[in-house]
């Protein structure tokens, strides 16, 4: 019998340390030659680390969540063969690409149950509550006066109308149950309330906080929104959709990102990076677009690299594959990195206006809002005006104060309401 130390493997150039994210094994498993140990996450690429050996799990170096220096003992495994202890470093990773965790995997973290919730008062129909006429509320089983829809809602929240005390008149109504849900908390069906759960952040949650924090630490944020009518950009669109042929639907994201890319080589300044250590902002000529995808792990921004190079249809392939790629976790490091400029959009959830954070070192990220149809004054041809409904966006942009002033974002922003609004121009060489 033997003992192999299996040490953490350089990674990476430059990286002194990994997060453990999630382990595969635990002290007493027995694993063979090439099983997966665990996950250590560098920046946003996590590798998986298989054994070289074959034995039983001894030791491991910590906790998901904890940080390990490279070349430090990750695992100790007792394997069968010579007496004396081996200790060695874990082969390099293979040449490929890091990929990152597959987009379950952050579901791994840690989760370390807390006391529940006292009991709120909710009970089945066949128990029996005891007399509660300080409350006001009526004995568990007495006559209810409610609506079959109301009885209907609360036998499917697990609620005893009885506990619950009426407005008004002795009826118990829908806006009742409300603020019985309200004051007693989260029901699930059956009546059960949903007790605390603590979880660890680790992994990519982590860095998402890590980097938020850092951009509103550091970055002085000013936002500014427009009005834009997309009427015609949408009828662009189905226009263009409705063409035959293998080409790929189009959504309003690669036409947005087609019309960013279009306005922006008169505002270098938004598309750039701030190095704070060297005082340096780098204006870069390619717009390697970031594209903030929300995925089960957490936000990640895969990069579509010189998007001002590629025609609609072409955003609209990348777009969809590294989407894809970000949230099935076959997204490779260099896919992660590296963006000039972030769009972020929540698609028919994006509201009115948004504030987006900054993604550090970038200088500037762009977040449209959801389409909205409204009755507008439009020139009816004939000197006057017209009422008509209108398809309208907000955009919003979100800048380092530091590099960009207020006029040049709104001077961007109106340029690109240009744009949008005469969508012909985006199908001009």
């Amino acid at each position: 019998m033997g003992k192999f130390t299996f040490n953490l493997p350089d990674i990476g150039e430059g990286i002194a340390e990994a997060e453990i994210v999630a382990w595969h094994v635990k002290v007493g498993d027995r694993v063979q030659e090439d099983d997966k140990i665990a996950d250590v996450m560098t920046d946003k690429a996590t590798v998986e680390m298989e054994s070289p050996v074959s034995g039983v799990v001894v030791s491991i170096a910590g906790a998901e969540g904890d940080m390990l220096a490279i070349g430090a003992p990750l695992v100790v495994i007792e394997t069968d063969g010579a007496d004396e202890v081996e200790v060695a470093a874990a082969p390099e990773p293979a040449a490929e690409p890091a990929q990152t965790a597959p987009a379950p995997e952050p579901a791994r973290a840690e989760r370390v149950e807390a006391p529940s919730l006292p009991a709120v008062a909710v009970q089945s129909a066949e128990e029996k509550s005891s007399p509660s006429t300080s409350s006001g509320r009526a004995v568990a089983g007495a006559k209810v006066l409610a609506s079959p829809a109301v009885r209907a809602r609360a036998a499917e929240l697990g609620i005893d109308l009885a506990q619950v005390k009426p407005a008004e008149d002795g009826r118990v109504r829908h806006a009742d149950l409300d603020a019985f849900l309200s004051y007693n908390g989260a029901y699930r069906a059956g009546g059960k309330p949903r007790g605390d759960e603590a979880v660890k952040v680790i992994g990519l949650r982590r860095r998402i906080a890590e980097n938020m924090a850092a951009s509103k630490r550091n970055i002085p944020h000013f936002s500014y929104v427009e009005e834009c009518d997309v009427t015609a950009l949408e009828a662009m669109r189905a226009q263009l959709n409705a063409m035959p042929g293998d080409r790929p639907r189009l959504t309003m994201l690669p036409l947005l990102i087609a019309a960013i890319c279009r306005t922006l080589p008169d505002y270098p300044m938004l598309n750039a990076r701030y190095d704070d250590d060297a005082n340096v902002v780098t204006r870069h000529g390619a717009v390697h677009m970031g594209m903030a995808t929300q995925t089960d792990g957490g936000l990640m921004v895969p990069v579509i690299r010189d998007a001002q190079d590629k025609n609609l249809w072409q955003l609209a392939r990348e777009i969809t594959r590294l989407a894809e790629a970000a949230r099935n976790g076959t997204a490779t490091s260099a896919e992660l990195s590296g963006s000039t400029l972030t769009v972020t959009s929540l698609g028919p959830l994006g509201g009115v206006a948004t504030t987006p954070v900054i993604n550090r070192p970038e200088v500037a990220i762009i977040g449209p809002n959801r389409i909205v149809e409204r009755p507008m004054f439009v020139p009816d041809g004939m000197g006057g005006e017209r009422i008509e409904k209108r398809k309208l966006m907000n955009i919003s942009i979100s800048c380092d104060h530091r590099v960009v002033d207020g006029w040049d974002a709104a001077s961007f922003v109106q340029a690109l309401k240009r744009l949008i609004e005469t969508p012909v121009a985006l199908l001009a060489d």
